[in-house]
């Protein structure tokens, strides 16, 4: 059978994160894609310049278009900006008992806010309840449980405690952002805390590395794996695609990682 994911997300018109990261994401796992767009942005390598939601029954209606027709095994949300969106797709969605990842997208990598402020407590009250996994960011990890940015690993392992309780059945609090030799993300489902931790790479071409994290596990999900195995993949192809982006050349700012890396 062929595996399908969903991503519900917004665009990025420079390619390298949401729904275009995703996509790519998907294809170069050998999953079949579909999209359902939530917000265009304008935006490059440098950074956000506009930011327009689409209406919640437009949303509403790709849900319905794609779910109607295309056996999706794994859905992925990525950016939500505005409450009314998330109770479109919370509706949409509604019966559905499949996989789902929900990447709280609130900040981009070049600093700008992505998120409505009255959005985070639908988010929370209406989607985390809803998924199999949470993968929220050093910084948005910060944002929904209303604490520091975690410095270390104690502290990272008591926000995801913490974003536990708004319903999720997982979190991985993903620490690609933070400082130290290492990058590790912590997966926790309220009895073991895994650790996943690979090098830190210096590189510019960071741009779109939660996007595709998140659908990285949202795809090997929708391949059948289970969830840590799911993420241990996940962080093994984003740690290639961001070594071998650190060759290309695309834009003035943050460029992307290479999700195509094994072809070209």
């Amino acid at each position: 059978m062929t595996a399908i994911a969903l991503t519900i997300a917004g665009s990025d018109s420079g390619g390298g994160a949401g729904i275009q990261a995703d996509l790519k994401t998907f294809s170069a796992l050998g999953v079949y894609g579909a999209s359902v767009i939530t917000a265009i942005t304008a935006q490059n390598t440098k950074g956000v310049t506009a930011i327009e939601n689409l209406s919640p029954s437009m949303i509403s209606a790709q849900i319905d278009a794609v779910l109607s027709d295309i056996d999706v095994a794994a859905i992925k949300i990525g950016m939500v900006s505005a409450v009314a969106a998330i109770e479109s797709i919370a509706n949409g969605l509604r019966g559905w008992d499949r996989a789902l990842v929900v990447d709280p997208v609130m900040v981009a990598t070049s600093g700008d806010r992505l998120l409505e402020p009255g959005a985070i407590d639908a988010l929370r009250q209406v989607l985390f309840p809803r998924a199999t996994l949470a993968t929220p960011n050093l910084a948005e990890a910060a944002l929904l449980t209303g604490r520091p940015v975690a410095g270390d690993a104690a502290e990272m392992a008591r926000q995801a405690e913490l974003l536990l309780a708004f319903g999720p059945s997982a979190v991985l609090i993903k620490g690609g952002h933070g400082s130290g030799p290492e990058s590790s993300d912590l997966l926790c489902d309220g009895k073991t805390h895994e650790w996943f931790s690979s090098p830190r790479i210096a590189t510019n071409n960071d741009h779109g590395t939660g996007c595709t994290l998140a659908s990285a596990i949202t795809a090997e999900l929708a391949k059948g794996e289970i969830l840590a195995d799911a993420v241990a993949h996940a962080k093994d192809y984003v740690t290639s695609a961001m070594l071998a982006g650190s060759e290309l050349k695309v834009g003035r700012g943050r460029g992307p990682v290479h999700h195509f890396h094994r072809w070209w």
